[in-house]
């Protein structure tokens, strides 16, 4: 059955994986110019085909490729973002009996549940019903998915890993990488205690928030397999017309969409990552809802300062700094040539066409990115990975409202108002003064070498006045600071050029104290 299934699959992928070899090739030989778009993104709509008709596993590695910059051409990823998990429901027949097994009998525990589902997605589905009167939704696990995610996912071990490694040797890190970060993924979504557990943490993070409403869980009324949730219903986010007939700000709601999820992003330790139109509402009053909350992302602390560097050195046109943000974020192999990236990252830069960092869009920086890492052999951490999927939908929410925005003028905002901003160059000046103390070491490391060479002259110094030991006192001081300020240069230039200043300073305090 798992080779009949393999074979499938191969056959199936096959011509997508042929014209992905030739895309992605054309793509890294010309840097995205000049390419066909057009042929791009009709080869993209067919790999999304092909992905909805092999099935639910199918469904969520296009949608988890849809971030992957490291991988895909641009237009893959436009188009692959379009891809919402969408799959005809399970009679409530095979449903029911999930339920009352978790939760007993649903005549005694629920009001009623609507037989009829809300929608059908391809690891579970969704029904209205109430409790005590209240109005609530159901999320249900699909029946026999387990067994058919643990089916696939052997597939794809044995396909996907080749496949990649055939479109270009460069992604035998990626896929592997990506391979792995998938598979965690989709057992996390499949546990709803975890997803129970996401909402909770939001909803505690954004409780200050006035922009977005997130619904409540019913603790009692939720499992592994089933998760009861508020009822909030809402006019779906790109649904224009029923927006303007609300009369809501449209231009607001795209700046509160950002805001939402880049203060979940660089604020918090968790952020929604899947937020499709399906997933985004608004109330009358202009207020966001989210809903879904399997695919999350998790930053800790310490990367989201080296993230909030890696975009100021991007903007700021610094490719050194940005090399050692994306080295710090984990997204360098580790025998990776500095030289050869930072001049990669510094033509793709320049390759914008001089426009000012305040009319960067979204869009801008993920084709920054995905020029940039299409090049080189790097490796994109899964919450990074979930990061850009997260950044790209919302992109292109903005793009169906057609209203005037500026994601970099927000995003400072968010920065400001967070005191982000500081912080990160706080870390970056960290990072330099770390630099320096390892310069320093090292410099230090030659004492042996000064030692014996004082020694071996310790007649001259014995027959030299003591102004002339100052002056060699100095002389080493001066020329430990000189190189270790040379190490720091390529890092930040201006801590560079200041230390080398300061030695020079130094031998001539110490000149001026021997002539008195």
């Amino acid at each position: 059955m798992a080779t009949k299934r393999t074979i499938k699959v191969l056959i199936k992928l096959l011509p997508s994986i042929l014209a992905l070899r030739k895309d992605r090739r054309t793509w890294v030989k010309q840097e995205g110019k000049n390419i066909d778009t057009e042929r791009y993104r009709k080869n993209a709509r067919k790999v999304l085909n092909t992905f909805i008709s092999l099935g639910p596993v199918y469904i969520k590695l296009g949608q988890w490729l849809s971030s992957r910059a490291d991988i895909l051409p641009q237009p893959y990823l436009e188009e692959l973002a379009k891809l919402q998990d969408k799959v005809p429901s399970a009679p409530f027949e095979q449903v029911k009996p999930i339920i009352e097994n978790d939760l007993g009998p649903i005549n005694e525990k629920f009001d009623e549940i609507d037989p009829n589902p809300l929608s059908g997605a391809s690891l579970g589905q969704v029904y209205r019903g109430s409790i005590s009167g209240q109005q609530i939704v159901v999320k249900v696990k699909r029946p026999g998915i387990e067994k058919v995610v643990a089916e696939d996912l052997e597939v794809l071990k044995k396909t996907l890993p080749l496949a990649l490694r055939f479109v270009d040797p460069n992604l035998r890190f990626s896929a592997k990488a990506m391979l792995s970060q998938f598979i965690e993924t989709i057992y996390e979504e499949m546990d709803y205690t975890n997803e129970s557990s996401n909402l909770k943490k939001i909803k505690h993070d954004m409780k200050k928030s006035h922009k977005v409403v997130i619904p409540s869980v019913y603790d009692d009324y939720s499992s592994k397999n089933v998760l009861t949730m508020e009822y909030l219903p809402g006019i779906k986010v790109t649904n224009v017309e029923a927006l303007d007939e609300k009369g809501i700000d449209r231009q607001q709601l795209v700046i509160d969409v950002h805001k939402v999820f880049f203060t979940m992003l660089l604020r918090h330790s968790l952020f929604h990552a899947d937020p499709h139109p399906g997933n985004i509402s608004v109330t009358d009053e202009g207020k966001i809802i989210l809903y879904d909350y399997g695919m999350v992302g998790k930053l800790d602390d310490e990367t989201r300062l080296r993230l909030i560097r890696l975009y100021l050195a991007l903007v700021e046109k610094d490719p050194p700094r940005t090399v050692n943000a994306m080295n710090d974020l984990g997204m360098l192999t580790p025998d990776f040539n500095r030289s050869v990236i930072e001049k990669g990252i510094e033509l793709t830069v320049r390759a914008m066409h001089g426009r000012k960092p305040d009319e960067m869009e979204v869009q801008s920086l993920m084709e920054l990115a995905n020029k940039t890492m299409s090049k080189f052999p790097f490796i994109l951490p899964k919450n990074l990975a979930l990061y850009m999927r997260m950044a790209s939908i919302i992109e292109g929410i903005y793009k169906q409202h057609k209203v005037d925005f500026k994601f970099v003028k927000v995003l400072r905002e968010i920065l400001e108002e967070e005191s982000l901003i500081k912080d990160a160059y706080i870390e970056e000046l960290k990072y330099s003064f770390q630099r320096f103390a390892k310069s320093i070491d090292a410099t230090i490391s030659i004492a042996p070498e000064l030692k014996k060479f004082i020694e071996d002259n310790r007649s001259i110094q014995l027959n030299a006045k003591p102004k002339s030991n100052i002056l060699l006192s100095g002389s080493i001081l001066s020329a430990a600071i000189f190189v270790g300020s040379t190490v720091l240069y390529s890092s930040n230039e201006t801590i560079g050029i200041s230390g080398m200043i300061g030695s020079l300073v130094i031998m001539g305090i110490f000149t001026v104290f021997r002539k008195k």
